[in-house]
């Protein structure tokens, strides 16, 4: 889709301020501003920010480093970035008194407090009589009224050319560029993470093509497996996420790779590994769906603090404890031990084990989205606000036109790690378990925990709470508050206002009984 007002032609200083953007490739601000004067790249540290809930330290370790490599590469373009920390309006006023000039920025969704931010940025240069132009870089529409052209829209932005790389950007003289700050240098609190992804667009570049030519092969097959995804899957999303590359341009590598896999003829396809056709297709999908719960949050930012159907909140009381067991990978239950654990140490998790995840913390733990939300955002590395808090949302059945998806902790066990090989790596109290107790270790017989040295309640918790019963009684209670007429017309509101128009059949928001409930694989895999 084309931007609904032409560029400004202005002149002299461009300052281009970079948030979730941090690359050279298709970066339409700062193709832009580079046509019209002289270029300051700017890069700002937000106390309000990186002090966030959501935030983390290994957030900051990808985007410092990822800040590194930029710096770099507008140096070599002419100019490196310039960093500064403080709010953003309060930078933005000091450099005002230096020299006027026009501010180039990519929209963002983020959360309140970068929406916040954003507004005031827009009423002080309209203040100031300073030109800012904010330009999309994905298929989330600002101001969008309803969904039934979303598609459209989406399609449209995603066919635009790619934004050329400047040929040069004019070096400022006496600028100091300052200093990009370690973690250390913050304060954010440290973070026991051990980086399994490279950051940077160099990195991002490398990761697509691999996943695309090399990696994806099994893609459709092996996504749902912790045992798999570690590198089946394509591993883009923090870079999709920190825009250390685009949509954009993922989206149009991976339809240049499905034609020429489609051009390929039977024989020559048939020596290629894995089904390239149906992982290619399933991939591609799932770039339309990152997009999607995006556009969740820009269209209704309340959804960060409130349930999207609001008859829900209040619903759930969350125990302290369980969500400390929990967010320690302490419940009991080995797969929601591991898959904590996990992420925990690494910033990754495949996205059935995410859905997992939260469907234990919902329907197990019975605790409010709302009081665990954070201590996932801040484990992911590719946290997303528009796509993590749709689906906290969706996998808590506070949506309201989804299916609740109740995860077995167990039964995903056995079907996602039969060997237990995940869950020794991550549980190594589990590491001498036979394997016929590894998914289930309070089955295990007294002399049997003996001689493995793994005595449950001692060296492993026993479980938490009994999963069939719990599930049981968070059902009926979700149900009985889904009858209510008020809860009925909530989801209506939201099916209207926020549901895909391709599956809108699919959905029921006004049942007469009971759906059947069913573990579906969850749109978690909206992060690819």
């Amino acid at each position: 889709m084309a931007h609904a007002k032409p560029y400004p032609r202005t002149s002299g200083l461009q300052v281009v301020w970079f948030k979730r953007d941090l690359r050279i490739r298709d970066h339409r601000p700062l193709y832009e501003a580079a046509q019209r004067g002289p270029v300051l790249p700017l890069y700002i540290v937000e106390p309000s920010v990186i002090t966030a809930d959501d935030f983390s330290g290994r957030h900051w370790v990808f985007i410092e480093q990822s800040l590194r490599e930029l710096r770099q590469r507008l140096a070599d373009l002419g100019q490196p970035l310039v960093v500064r920390q403080g709010e953003v309006v309060e930078v933005l006023e000091r450099l005002r008194h230096a020299k006027a000039f026009t501010l180039w920025a990519h929209e963002e969704t983020g959360n309140g407090i970068t929406y916040a931010r954003d507004i005031a940025v827009r009423q002080w240069t309209q203040a100031q009589g300073i030109p800012f132009v904010e330009i999309p870089q994905n298929g989330v529409v600002r101001a969008l009224k309803n969904r039934d052209a979303w598609a459209k829209h989406w399609e449209q932005r995603m066919r635009m050319p790619q934004a050329p790389i400047p040929s040069a950007l004019t070096p400022l003289p006496n600028v100091d560029i300052g200093v990009i700050p370690t973690l250390a240098d913050l304060p954010i609190a440290p973070d026991p993470f051990d980086a399994i992804q490279l950051p940077g667009e160099a990195a991002a570049l490398e990761c697509l093509d691999s996943f695309l030519n090399v990696r994806g092969a099994d893609y459709q097959r092996a996504m749902s497996s912790p045992v798999t995804a570690w590198t089946t899957c394509s591993r883009i999303s923090p870079h999709l996420t920190w825009g250390t590359i685009g949509m954009r341009q993922v989206v149009q590598a991976t339809r240049a790779r499905r034609r020429a896999v489609q051009l390929l003829s039977p024989e020559e396809y048939a020596e290629l590994p894995g089904s390239w056709q149906k992982a290619l297709s399933s991939f591609a999908s799932r770039l339309h769906w990152h997009c999607h719960f995006m556009q969740k949050l820009e269209s209704e930012p309340r959804i960060e603090h409130e349930s999207f159907v609001t008859a829900y909140d209040g619903l759930r009381q969350t125990n302290p404890d369980f969500l400390e067991r929990w967010a320690l990978g302490q419940t009991g239950y080995p797969m929601v031990d591991a898959s904590m654990r996990a992420v925990a140490k690494t910033g990754y998790l495949n996205f059935r084990m995410r859905a997992m995840l939260v469907s234990f913390a919902a329907y197990d733990l019975w605790m409010d989205w709302r009081d665990f939300t954070h201590t996932l955002s801040r484990y992911w590395l590719d946290y997303e606000p528009g796509i993590h808090l749709s689906q906290v949302q969706m996998q808590s059945g506070t949506q309201g036109i989804n299916t609740l998806r109740v995860y077995s902790p167990t039964k995903q066990a056995q079907e996602q790690d039969p060997d237990g090989a995940f869950i020794r790596r991550w549980v190594p109290e589990l590491e001498a378990v036979p394997g016929g107790y590894i998914h289930e270790p309070w089955r295990m017989p007294p002399l049997v925990q003996q001689e493995v040295g793994c005595i449950v309640g001692i060296h492993y918790p026993h479980p938490i709470v009994d999963h069939k019963t719990a599930a049981k009684q968070a059902k009926d209670a979700v149900y009985a508050v889904r009858q209510l007429p008020e809860t009925r017309a909530e989801a209506q509101r939201v099916m209207a206002r926020h549901g895909s128009r391709s599956r809108r059949r699919r959905y029921k928001t006004t049942p007469t009984s009971k759906p059947a409930v069913k573990a579906s694989p969850s749109l978690f895999d909206a992060k690819p």
